[in-house]
C-alpha cells in the first residue's frame, strides 16, 4: 500500500503542469456543473413555491345547492392528486372581487344581482402540480353535472413544466462537455506517465508484478485528482453563491450535495485513468 501511495505521488512530480492541468479541468468542469446546480436548485425552490399555487378552479351552476356541493367536497377530496378543496360561494366570490379588484369598486354598488358563481378552489397534493396531472384532473372534474366551467391556467402550468426541462437538459450538455475534456486531459497525464516509467513497468513485469499491481497506482493517482478537482470545485461553487447572496437571498449545496460533486470528480479521476493504463499499458 506504502508503494502504491509512493509512485501515485511520484506522478505529481514528475508531471507538476499536466497534473495542475488535470485537477483544474475537473475543477472547472464540475464548477460549471455545479453552478448549473445551484440555478436549478434555487429555481427549484421557487418553482416548488410557485407551484403551491397551482390550483384548479371550477365554477358551479348557477343555483346549485349547497349540500351537493358539500358531498361533492368530500368525493374531489378522496382523489390521491388532491390537497384540499375550498368551496367558495356567490357571496364569498363578490366580497372577494371588491377587495381584490377596488379599481371597480363604484360598479359593486350598482349591480342588482350578484353575476358571480360559487366555485370550488382545488390544490393539488406537492408531487402532481404538473401539467399531465393538472389535466387529468381537471378531465374527471368536468364530468360532474353541475361543474359550468374549469379553470387551471393551462398554458401556465405547460410553461412550468417547459422551464424545469430546459434548466435540466442545458445543465446536462455543458456539464457533459466539460466531464468529456477532463477525462481527455487526466488520460493524457496518465498515458504520459506510462511511457515515462516503460522500463521501470518493464522490470516490475520481470520480477513478477502483475498488471493489477501497477496499475493501482495511476488509478490512486487519477482518483487523487479528482477529488483535488471535486474540492476546488465545491470552493468555487461556494464563492459564487457568496458573492451572488450579498445580493439575492440564494441556497447552497447541502453536506451531502458538495459530497457528491467530490465523489464524482474522483470517479472521473478513476475512470479517466483506468481507461488511459488499460489501453497503452500493454505497449510497453
Amino acid at each position: 500500500m506504502n508503494l502504491t501511495v509512493r509512485e501515485a505521488l511520484l506522478g505529481f512530480r514528475r508531471w507538476p503542469a499536466l497534473s495542475a492541468l488535470s485537477v483544474t479541468t475537473i475543477a472547472f468542469a464540475l464548477f460549471v456543473v455545479g453552478l448549473f446546480a445551484l440555478v436549478a436548485l434555487n429555481l427549484r425552490q421557487r418553482l416548488t413555491d410557485i407551484e403551491e399555487r397551482v390550483e384548479i378552479v371550477v365554477f358551479l351552476t348557477p343555483g346549485t345547492p349547497v349540500e351537493v356541493a358539500t358531498l361533492a367536497i368530500s368525493d374531489i377530496e378522496a382523489f390521491p392528486e388532491v390537497e384540499a378543496v375550498k368551496y367558495v360561494s356567490e357571496e364569498d366570490a363578490l366580497n372577494q372581487a371588491r377587495t381584490e379588484l377596488v379599481e371597480f369598486q363604484g360598479l359593486y354598488s350598482e349591480l342588482e344581482a350578484n353575476p358571480l358563481p360559487a366555485s370550488f378552489e382545488i390544490r393539488l397534493a406537492p408531487g402532481f402540480r404538473n401539467t399531465a396531472t393538472v389535466e387529468t384532473v381537471a378531465e374527471r372534474l368536468r364530468g360532474l353535472p353541475f361543474a359550468d366551467d374549469i379553470r387551471y391556467g393551462q398554458d401556465w402550468v405547460r410553461k412550468l413544466d417547459q422551464l424545469r426541462g430546459i434548466a435540466g437538459v442545458v445543465g446536462l450538455l455543458i456539464g457533459a462537455a466539460f466531464a468529456l475534456a477532463s477525462i481527455i486531459i487526466i488520460g493524457t497525464t496518465i498515458r504520459m506517465s506510462v511511457l515515462q516509467r516503460a522500463r521501470e513497468i518493464g522490470i516490475m513485469r520481470l520480477v513478477g508484478a502483475t498488471d493489477g499491481f501497477i496499475r493501482r497506482p495511476f488509478l490512486l493517482e487519477g482518483c487523487v485528482k479528482g477529488a483535488m478537482g471535486g474540492l476546488l470545485a465545491v470552493a468555487l461553487n461556494f464563492a459564487a453563491f457568496f458573492t451572488i447572496n450579498r445580493l439575492f437571498h440564494v441556497a447552497f449545496f447541502s453536506t451531502a450535495q458538495g459530497l457528491l460533486i467530490v465523489a464524482v470528480g474522483i470517479l472521473l479521476g478513476f475512470l479517466s485513468s483506468a481507461l488511459s493504463v488499460g489501453r497503452h499499458l500493454g505497449r510497453v
